[in-house]
């Protein structure tokens, strides 16, 4: 039997683009339906407590850097609060030849730091006065190369990217991997020079509580979703849609759904918001032209596989830090290791230590396939390693993501063009998610409450 529903505005996709658009439309009274194929909202944030270990099965934790993440906040106040990281952990720490060195947090220590090699340094002095690019498909990899040196890209930049992108800085494109850092070339003619002006930039009030601190949310991130969630009138959320898919009509759209109760239903409305991977969008929009659906669809993802590991008691080198990420010249089998337990209070047992480590990515896909008790033996390894750590852990589990990250190369400028395209031609349809506009979570909510805004 059918069940067919009128709506003004069908979301598809609960993860965190799709509550936060949800959430500002239903609070301006707009007739929308949020809907997901799976049991739960939240999509990759699962937040999992196991024997006195608080730990996420996704995303660790985000940064406080854009003034919709922190109205955010202000609206779920009393619902749940953002926990902001210890302060004493704010070191990174980058492995080099076997031994972790803090990565350089300003001019002096940049010139102290054995990362870099001395002819760098004196780059990075002279940063400032070099000339801005001019290529706007320029890579992440050409850009700092280019500006700051060789082994800048090698002990900085490429593990940096590894722990946002799990990526490769030769393939990512600046323009739209890494706006900001991009901005501040054309903008200024220098990131130190743009950055010193930036900070002298007048600000609102708003803007100024966007302050670019590591967050997490109290309880787990898992609380900002429940919050979101209970937020939502429960009827304007229908989960376990087992298969999807949106048909043009005269006026408005079609969206059917199979739901895995054995109902199928119709929703008719006037606007679809996607929020989904470009990996699902052939399924759900049947009806866009092959080739421009392909220039979609095409989006890579890296593939990264994380290893909770708890420990009751610590017997390893002090965590004073955020974590420790891995450049590729180690030739390591890991991207990285987080300290969650140093970074945020609760996470482990008195004198007990939670880490995440991270596998695969773009550069060991390879020992992503590899079998549990293998990622488990790797993780394990490194941890002894490289942080001395000789207890067995009391806690280990393993967390897999196929398309856990995109990846802005190349293809970006033709995505882009497509989505524009589309979205033109289909008035009303609008395609969102991690396909366009950044990868974390202030720029899910960024873009959430903006598109909510243009249908309000």
């Amino acid at each position: 039997m059918e069940n067919i529903i009128n709506k003004d505005i069908v979301v598809i996709g609960a993860g965190l683009t799709g509550l936060t658009t949800a959430y500002y439309l239903s609070r301006a009274g707009k007739d929308v339906m949020l809907m997901d194929k799976e049991k739960r909202c939240g999509g990759a944030i699962q937040t999992l407590n196991e024997g006195g270990f608080l730990f996420e099965a996704g995303p660790n934790t985000g940064v406080l850097s854009s003034p919709e993440l922190v109205s955010l906040f202000d609206d779920m106040k009393g619902k749940c609060r953002a926990q902001i990281a210890n302060p004493e952990a704010k070191k990174r720490w980058i492995l080099k030849n076997g031994r972790w060195r803090a990565l350089p947090s300003g001019p002096l220590s940049a010139i102290a730091t054995p990362l870099f090699s001395w002819k760098d340094k004196f780059r990075i002095l002279a940063e400032p006065f070099r000339k801005p690019g001019s290529d706007p498909m320029e890579s992440v990899a050409g850009l700092v190369k280019r500006r700051m040196g060789t082994s800048y890209l090698h002990y900085a930049v490429d593990p940096f990217i590894a722990g946002i992108y799990a990526g490769d800085p030769e393939k990512l494109v600046t323009r739209y991997a890494m706006p900001k850092l991009y901005n501040l070339e054309q903008n200024y003619g220098s990131f130190i020079r743009g950055a010193i002006k930036k900070r002298k930039e007048p600000k609102s009030e708003i803007e100024q509580r966007a302050t670019r601190e590591v967050f997490s949310v109290e309880g787990g991130i898992d609380r900002l979703i429940e919050a979101l969630s209970h937020s939502i009138p429960q009827e304007q959320i229908l989960l376990n849609c087992l298969q999807s898919s949106v048909t043009p009509e005269r006026k408005g759209f079609r969206v059917v759904i199979h739901h895995a109760s054995g109902e199928k239903i119709t929703i008719r409305c006037n606007h679809v918001v996607t929020t989904s991977g470009g990996f699902s969008l052939p399924f759900l929009l049947p009806f866009i032209r092959e080739e421009e659906m392909e220039a979609i669809a095409s989006l890579e993802y890296a593939r990264v596989a994380q290893v909770a590991v708890g420990f009751n008691r610590w017997n390893g080198i002090k965590l004073d830090a955020f974590g420790g990420l891995v450049p590729s010249l180690e030739k390591r089998n890991i991207l990285g290791i987080l300290f969650p337990s140093a970074i945020f209070q609760g996470r482990a047992p008195e004198g007990g230590a939670l880490l995440s480590v991270f596998i695969g990515g773009m550069r060991n896909p390879e020992v992503y396939a590899k079998d549990d008790e293998t990622l488990k033996a790797i993780a394990i390894h490194e941890i002894r390693n490289t942080l001395q750590c000789t207890n067995a852990p009391d806690l280990v589990k393993i967390f897999r993501y196929p398309f856990a990250i995109p990846q802005y190369g190349a293809d970006s400028l033709r995505r882009l063009a497509a989505i524009e395209r589309i979205e033109r031609d289909f008035p009303g349809l609008i395609l969102a998610g991690n396909i366009r506009d950044g990868i974390g979570m202030a720029d899910r909510v960024k873009q959430g409450r903006k598109i909510a805004d243009s249908l309000i």
